[in-house]
């Protein structure tokens, strides 16, 4: 059986988890602040904060900001639910908008349509490892007539005088939009490395920050690491220092630090992401694309243009003149044939609690389209090029037999 994304562990990593055991540092330490470092300097952006995952980092971020009650926060209706649960966590009211036909991407037209004076945060999803096109949405919260909208609730809120953009870029590790690397492209981004991302750690996440002036970056990841670790302000590394015990509790903070541990795989990775990891998905993407490119009824994802340039993190090839019934059934073919496929995702206005709260899919038409008729194939490090043959002789038999039958 072909796995979909199973994660890449070798020696080196093996290795590097058995050095961070053996050095008396398993929780939040010299690895993880290195990790932290490591990023910063590869997306070249000014302070990067570690936590134990993505979605625990996009919260921690709202909370900063102040989002709560009658704050709106606009995100696609084609993303995983982790998007939309921190909204909902911090009280606030979620606005779904539809995404691009073509890449799957938040529908620039439909924020405008979705800003109101109460909205606080843009939360564009760089689907698959594309980036959306952040020139428009900075320069779009940066305009005169959206900024006249802004009412600020909060310091951090009237010190940066308009709509927050937050990057959900879980998916988009290495991408790029315009030369640069996904991370730095608008005011802060939030990356996941949950165990079948391109960067794993395991389970983790980083904030990006890239706040414009007068906000100091290094301020906020300060403000927030004490934040995440209980409002306590003094890690334990900072207090195996001679005598510096004693802390204090200044706020009542989160429980979401990365370990020592978890780094440890993550610097692995990054050391050799440019190098193996990023090629090597790019190779069987491409692939893939070649291959499948020959049939009249593959809609091939973008994987590059004139732009962008995809972290390869998922293959979501699209069945042309499909229905969501017929999908299911290509897909139980190719599970058949021991080939492991997927799909991302179940657009978040279908899942039973986000429908028992009023949203209805039938308000998102193109996300609904392109749900319908998607299937993701699999992408990890090791699978080979008899393997990818394996997997797209699999969708070709399975799509044909299925097309020819109706």
């Amino acid at each position: 059986m072909i796995k979909f994304s199973p994660p890449h562990i070798d020696q080196a990593i093996i290795d590097e988890v058995v050095n961070a055991l053996k050095s008396g540092w398993i929780t939040t330490g010299p690895r993880t602040k290195q990790f932290e470092k490591d990023i910063a300097a590869y997306c070249k952006a000014p302070n990067v904060l570690c936590l134990n995952s993505a979605t625990a980092g996009l919260e921690i971020i709202l909370r900063w900001f102040g989002v709560g009650p009658n704050d709106e926060v606009i995100v696609p209706a084609y993303t995983y639910c982790a998007t939309a649960n921190v909204v909902m966590h911090c009280g606030a009211k979620l606005v779904f908008v539809d995404v691009n036909q073509n890449d799957f991407n938040i529908s620039f037209e439909q924020i405008k349509k979705a800003i109101t004076p109460n909205t606080k945060v843009i939360m564009p999803v760089d689907f698959a490892g594309l980036p959306c096109n952040y020139n428009e949405l900075n320069d779009l919260v940066k305009s005169a007539e959206i900024k006249s909208l802004f009412k600020a609730n909060t310091t951090e809120q009237e010190k940066l005088g308009r709509i927050l953009i937050l990057s959900d870029a879980a998916h988009s590790f290495g991408a790029t939009f315009n030369g640069k690397n996904t991370g730095a492209l608008c005011d802060i981004a939030v990356f996941s490395f949950h165990a079948v991302k391109n960067l794993t750690t395991s389970e983790g996440g980083a904030v990006v920050f890239n706040l414009p002036e007068p906000f100091n970056n290094l301020d906020i990841y300060n403000a927030l690491c004490i934040k995440t670790l209980h409002g306590q302000n003094k890690d334990a590394l900072a207090k195996t220092q001679k005598g510096n015990w004693k802390y204090d509790i200044v706020e009542p903070g989160y429980k979401c630090n990365m370990t020592d541990i978890s780094a440890a795989i993550g610097l692995v990775e990054l050391a050799r992401y440019d190098s193996m990891i990023l090629p090597k998905r790019k190779h069987i993407c491409e692939t893939y694309s070649k291959i499948l490119g020959q049939h009249e009824w593959a809609q091939l994802p973008i994987l590059k243009d004139d732009q962008r340039e995809t972290s390869y993190h998922l293959y979501p090839l699209r069945i042309k003149n499909i229905t969501e019934q017929q999908r299911d059934a290509i897909m139980q073919k190719i599970f058949d044939a021991d080939v492991s496929v997927n799909v991302h995702f179940i657009p978040v206005p279908m899942t039973s609690y986000y429908k028992s709260i009023g949203y209805n899919i039938a308000n998102y038409p193109v996300t609904y389209k392109n749900f319908s008729c998607e299937i993701s194939l699999p992408v990890f490090i090791d699978l080979t090029d008899q393997e990818i043959i394996t997997v797209t002789n699999a969708v070709i038999s399975a799509v044909e037999s299925i097309i020819q039958t109706n």
